[in-house]
């Protein structure tokens, strides 16, 4: 029961971050993304929102398996982790609700980097929470690609 809770309240924190962005990125959605010259490979808008559920979860088992560790290195882990997840949070606020591509570049090409750094520092403590962030930077460099290709032609 005790790791449940370890598990559970990261995964609330995660979906609550993300529930919150998609909050400020609504209006962006409606007036000004669906606007703007994407590549062929964007994939339909259905698309993301479950992605971005299975990810969420993904991240906050994660994270709760290394809060769970009684490793010493696990502050630091978790620290990463804050890192990558204020990220990831205001990747949406400077994409979105600014509508700042080129800051939202930045934003996810720093994201990039604190994920991998975080897969290989997790790995050290708990292989599963790694092996949890897997489709996590897979999706994260599509969305790289997909950002990048949004500044360049817009």
């Amino acid at each position: 029961m005790k790791k449940a809770f370890y598990i559970v309240i990261p995964v609330l924190i995660c979906f609550a971050l993300g529930y919150v962005a998609s909050l400020l990125q609504d209006d962006s959605m409606r007036e000004w993304y669906p606007y703007l010259n994407k590549p062929s490979l964007t994939p339909p808008d259905w698309v993301f929102p479950v992605a971005w559920s299975i990810l969420y979860l993904m991240m906050g088992i994660s994270a709760g398996l290394i809060l769970y560790s009684h490793d010493s290195r696990r502050r630091s882990v978790l620290t990463i982790f804050t890192i990558q997840l204020i990220l990831n949070f205001s990747w949406s606020i400077m994409f979105f609700y600014f509508r700042n591509l080129l800051a939202g570049f930045v934003n996810i090409f720093l994201l990039d980097i604190v994920v991998i750094y975080y897969i290989f520092k997790s790995y050290l403590l708990n292989k599963i929470s790694s092996y949890l962030f897997v489709p996590y930077i897979i999706w994260l460099l599509f969305a790289t690609y997909l950002n990048s290709y949004i500044l360049l032609n817009n």
